[in-house]
């Protein structure tokens, strides 16, 4: 009894299978930091997206520019001074424009970000506003003319950037964003995983829909401030949902620790991924997609081998103990010793397996 009970498979049952893989997930693009998360994310029923640079390239061009007051030169020099010192894909997109154009730039001053509404500056001794429409209402500029070019902008699912001085929007610069090839396969591939899909913005409705409607995502969350993210994560897991997020940016560091399972972006800043428990080394959304076929086969794994660990235990006890023996059957020590290293092969043959699995969507 004593060797038949020695818990060799039960103790080589899950590290087997977690250090296979762990090893995999690494080949696929996946750096599991807590493998405690594997459970979590295999019963998956809601992955969140952030939009831009996640769903989509990520890489803005400007594509049309409508001019209130001034020259379309001065518009452009003003926005183009001031997003110099923005981070953001828009910012960086705009005075990529100018480059190309060869507009010389002008020092701006008293540069301030403003959290999922835009930028302002100094420009030639004058404050200029730059955003979107929630920060034009708020400068108490926005007016019926404007609202039919942003209205037509956001049809045809283009970001309209506004330019204004404290009295009067200047001009508006449209700007859009490609999807991602990789992503219409991943929101496809989930759907056939049985996991729902949302998407988070800062960007209006009219302009979220059209990438919602062309990839076929399931909730949209559109026009929420950075600090606002996780309140919406919060709401799916209220209405009885595990939420896997993934995130790239600074201001997705609160939503990937609200969710159940947060997946940073490796190409994304530090503090999303030190936010994240599982890091994707690229930024395409088919690794979710692995991610997740992934934790189900691990997790599969990891209960054949504790059923079969606890299986051969209790059988092998009782025969150890002699309860077969008044039906001829008497297990002697040796032979114990020779079961209990072939249930330790077979515990361990069955986790190596796991190296071979193709993290695809079976049709």
């Amino acid at each position: 009894v004593l060797v038949i009970a020695c818990p060799h498979a039960l103790g080589l049952a899950i590290p087997t299978v977690s250090t296979i893989a762990t090893r995999l997930a690494v080949k696929n693009g996946v750096f599991i930091k807590d493998m405690g998360k594997i459970e979590v994310v295999k019963a998956a029923d809601y992955v969140v997206f952030d939009k831009t640079g996640t769903l989509t390239k990520g890489e803005f061009g400007v594509t049309g520019i409508t001019v209130f007051s001034g020259t379309e030169k001065q518009l452009l020099q003003i926005a183009g001074s001031i997003e110099t010192h923005s981070s953001h894909v828009i910012g960086m997109a705009i005075v990529q424009h100018l480059e190309k154009q060869k507009i010389t730039l002008t020092e701006a001053s008293k540069i301030k970000n403003l959290a999922g509404k835009g930028i302002k500056g100094t420009y030639n001794g004058k404050q200029y506003f730059l955003g979107n429409k929630r920060l034009m209402e708020e400068q108490k500029v926005w007016d019926e003319n404007i609202a039919e070019v942003y209205k037509k902008l956001s049809a045809e699912g283009k970001t309209p950037v506004f330019v204004a001085d404290k009295s009067n929007v200047l001009g508006v610069i449209a700007l859009s964003d490609q999807v991602k090839e990789e992503s219409q396969q991943a929101v496809d591939e989930l759907h056939k995983l049985g996991v729902k899909v949302a998407m988070l913005t800062g960007d209006t409705k009219s302009a979220a829909e059209p990438v919602a409607k062309q990839l076929g995502i399931d909730t949209v969350f559109a026009e929420v401030l950075p600090e606002d993210k996780y309140k919406h994560i919060r709401e799916l897991q209220d209405a009885g949902n595990v939420v896997v997020m993934a995130g790239d940016g600074v201001n997705d560091a609160p939503a990937l620790t609200q969710a159940n399972a947060g997946v940073a972006i490796g190409a994304g800043t530090d503090v999303a991924v030190e936010a994240g428990d599982i890091i994707l080394t690229q930024s395409n959304p088919q690794h979710i997609v692995r991610l997740i076929v992934l934790s189900r086969k691990v997790y599969a794994k990891m209960l054949q081998n504790l059923w079969w660990a606890l299986g051969y235990n209790i059988v092998a006890i009782p025969a150890a103990a002699g309860l077969f023996i008044p039906f001829g059957f008497r297990l002697s020590p040796a032979v114990g010793a020779l079961l209990m290293s072939f249930s330790s092969v077979i515990v361990v043959v069955n986790a190596m397996s796991l190296r071979n699995a193709k993290l695809v969507v079976e049709a």
